[in-house]
Parts: C-alpha cells; structure tokens; sequence
C-alpha cells in the first residue's frame, strides 16, 4: 500500500488519537521486534490507545481500509510473535496500563493489558493484601502479552501457567466488536470456553485488552538454595524423585555448565561451574523447613554439592536475579550477538533422556550453545548466541532447533512449553498436531476472515 493510500487511514487514526499516533521512525523501530533475532518490516504507523473503545474503533478503521494488524506489549518475547509485516499498524498497549479493581477477599483482580506482572504485584504489596500474582516468567512481561503467549515460567511447577490463572477477558474481535469472555466465578460450564480460545492465540483472533486474573495468598515463609551436581541426569533424577514424593516445590530451575560460566561472568557471582539446580520453596515455617532438609537430602543422595541458602529477601532477589538473567549473560558470552531460542517440554520422567540427547547434538554446534529450564514441569531452553546476519549460523542454529523438537515429540511432549509459536515455530507446529493445524486455521478464518488480526503468525 503506497502513502497515498494510506492518507485516509492516517488522518482517520489522527483524529482519534492525536498525538497518539506515530509514523515517527524510531517510534517504529522501537515497536517492530521482539528480544530475539527475529525481525521483520517497520510497522506503517503505531497507535497508542488507552480505552476498550479506542482500540475498537482502530480496528473498524483498519478493517475499513485493509490493513493489517499488530498487537504489542513489551516485546519480551522470543518467537516473532509481534514482529510487523510490510503495511502493518502497530497497535501498543503500553499506554493500557490501569489496575482497575482488586478484590482481595476474592483474590482476583482486573486489569488493562500493558498492567505488567511487576506493576501488579507492587500496587498489591502497597495496598497492604498480603497478595501476589503468581507467574513468573522473568521478564517483566506484560499481562496481555502473558495472555496471548500462554506464559510460564519459573513458578509454574507450584503456581501453574497463564492457563491456570485467568478467570476472564475483554478482547476486541477483528470485526472491532468489544466482548467479554469467563467472568469472575471459579467455574463454569456455560458454553464454549472462549477465554481459553484466546489465551494463546498470539493476537491471531483478537486484542486482549482487559483481563481477570486470580491472585494468591504470599507464603508464610519462603528459602531458596543453589546446589551443583556432578551431571545433568544427577540434578533432573533428583527433582523427579522430590516431586515424586509431593515435596511443595515453588520453583525448580535448571543451568547447565555453560549456562552457569556465563551467569558467573555477567553476575560477578562465585557459584560452581557445573549443571546446577535453583530451588525455591514456598509455605509455613514449618513446612518450608522440613522440605528443605528432605530436598538437601534427596539431592546429597544424587551426588550433590552443598546447598548455598538464601533466606533473607535481598539474597532470594540476588539469586533469582541471576536466573532472569541467563538469557542476556549466555549473550553476553559472545559480546554483540543475538540470541536464538528454543524451548521444549516433556513428561518429567523424559526430561534427563531428553536433555542428554540435546546436549549430545548440540557437542557439534559451532556456536556453543548453553541449557536452562523449569525442569519441575519437563520444559526447557536451548540459548544459541548468533553473530547478527550471519546466515550460516542462523542456518545451523534452526536446524538444531528443528531436531531438538524431534526429539521432544518422539517423547509425547511438546515443540514449545511456554514460547508459543511466533514466526519461529510454525512448522513445528505442523509436525505436533498434523491435521489438527487445519481446525485451528478453521477457527482464525471464521473469527477473522480477511486475516487483519496478527496475519503470519502461528500458522504458515
């Protein structure tokens, strides 16, 4: 679509927004990718709505004139899922970013999509509700975009996914039509369960532009240790077995000895270069006391070293701290590179199999890549740090990616635990669900026949 086209289209958004509207091109290029290597074309314009009714009547303006839509939060993700494609409006969310209700005695809250998880958590602590919300996926992430990826991460193995912990939506369809999915009851059986069509969809169906989320009480106690093994099978045998026995993990991170070199470099911390477990546990006094003394002595069995403890908040933050970081510190081994990222995710009792055959693929790659995972519910991540436009390294880096998934799915898991599909993964997912592919297609053409809403993306 050529400028002249776009005159009316411009000036309709204009008048709605104001200054609002951007065809700056650093506005753009600050809103055309994710944090990974993926990249695509500068959005035409980005829009910067602030009501429901706002970005309703920007996509009746964009269906009126054909153009493509592109939903962004805080561009945390990894798989391309909001890298824009020629002649795409860029809608930002950032700008959607009120608490609007807390109900503490109901342990849920409503919000707009640019609320992130950090911000949330933070007005819960200063109005006093002893409160949190639980997911974790290290960045700090938007709840929209949490939403539309289906995130994970760190606390999923205690706290559960984005899956687990939406109650409800306001989304605006590709028609520009405000609905309201789930409510505010913790069941329902009344008809198709909408919220969950939308929690993953990418922005493929829709703008997720409020939502309801379920909150829970802050532990009694909390205590966090890191603890090196002699191997990867060593470390993955002993969460299977203190799982196995129902002790309340609230979180259970794997690095492997790559993964740690480069935290210890990038963090100025002292740990052992070695595969290595991040444990977290969560509840009474009591209870969280006896769990640790049980995992110190499952994992003292499996030929562990000594379990480093933080107990105090300044320690837990500086510990987890460094685990948020794995991504940029296995970067950082390769100054300037950017990163390629895989995840999977198995049955628990797969995942040493599954990782051991990785790493032994992996022995050939030129790039040295490193692991990290939530092994406690079977998922994982593979970090390629790429020299930017080298086409060769990018070359080897999906082919790994595409025998890593292999290997995952001749183990009854899964192309990606908590990534989503993006660009980077289409078709993997095609490998996972075969047929299957052309339902979900069946659904995106029946919810947005002229392919405005995030087109490219999912499915290839």
């Amino acid at each position: 679509m050529n400028q002249n086209d776009l005159k009316p289209l411009h000036k309709a958004l204009c008048t709605l927004l104001g200054t609002r509207f951007s065809t700056d091109s650093t506005v753009r290029d600050a809103h055309a990718r994710d944090a990974s290597y993926h990249r695509g074309t500068l959005p035409d314009a980005v829009a910067f709505p602030k009501t429901n009714a706002e970005v309703a009547e920007i996509v009746k303006i964009c269906v009126k004139h054909n153009v493509p839509i592109v939903p962004y939060g805080t561009g945390t993700g990894v798989e391309g899922a909001v890298v824009t494609s020629e002649g795409a409006l860029c809608i930002a969310l950032n700008e959607m970013n009120r608490i609007l209700r807390v109900s503490p005695d109901d342990r849920d809250a409503t919000v707009q999509a640019g609320v992130t998880r950090l911000q949330l958590n933070t007005h819960l602590t200063a109005i006093g509700t002893q409160l949190h919300f639980p997911v974790d996926p290290g960045a700090d992430a938007s709840l929209g975009g949490m939403v539309a990826t289906r995130a994970s991460g760190t606390s999923a193995v205690k706290y559960g996914t984005m899956l687990d912990n939406v109650l409800g939506l306001t989304v605006v369809t590709a028609d520009g039509s405000i609905v309201h999915t789930g409510g505010r009851a913790r069941k329902s059986a009344a008809g198709y369960d909408l919220t969950r069509l939308f929690i993953g969809s990418e922005g493929t169906l829709g703008i997720i532009t409020e939502i309801t989320v379920k909150l829970t009480r802050l532990p009694e106690a909390v205590a966090a240790a890191v603890c090196a093994f002699p191997n990867i099978a060593a470390a993955v045998d002993t969460v299977i077995e203190l799982i196995g026995i129902g002790i309340g993990i609230a979180r259970i991170e794997l690095l492997d000895e790559r993964q740690m070199e480069a935290v210890n470099r990038y963090a100025g911390l002292t740990y052992e270069v070695a595969p290595t477990l991040f444990f977290e546990f969560h509840g009474s006094a009591h209870t969280v006391a006896e769990s640790s003394e049980v995992a110190d002595k499952i994992a003292a069995a499996h030929g562990s070293g000594d379990f480093r403890w933080a107990t105090d908040e300044n320690q837990r933050k500086k510990l987890w701290q460094a685990r948020y970081d794995s991504y940029y510190a296995a970067l950082n081994r390769h100054p300037g590179s950017v990163g390629y990222v895989t995840d999977v995710c198995v049955p628990i009792t797969r995942l040493a199999e599954c990782i051991a055959r990785t790493k032994a693929l992996l022995e050939k790659s030129s790039v040295i890549p490193s692991i990290l995972g939530h092994v406690g519910d079977g998922n994982f991540h593979v970090v390629f740090p790429l020299e930017p436009d080298n086409n060769n390294e990018l070359a080897e880096a999906q082919q790994f990616s595409h025998q890593i998934v292999d290997i995952a799915l001749e183990m009854g898991g899964t192309c990606t635990g908590e990534h989503g599909i993006g660009i980077g993964k289409r078709k993997a997912l095609e490998k996972e669900h075969g047929e299957a592919v052309d339902l979900m297609r069946a659904i995106k053409h029946a919810l947005d026949p002229l392919n405005l809403m995030n087109p490219g993306k999912v499915f290839l």
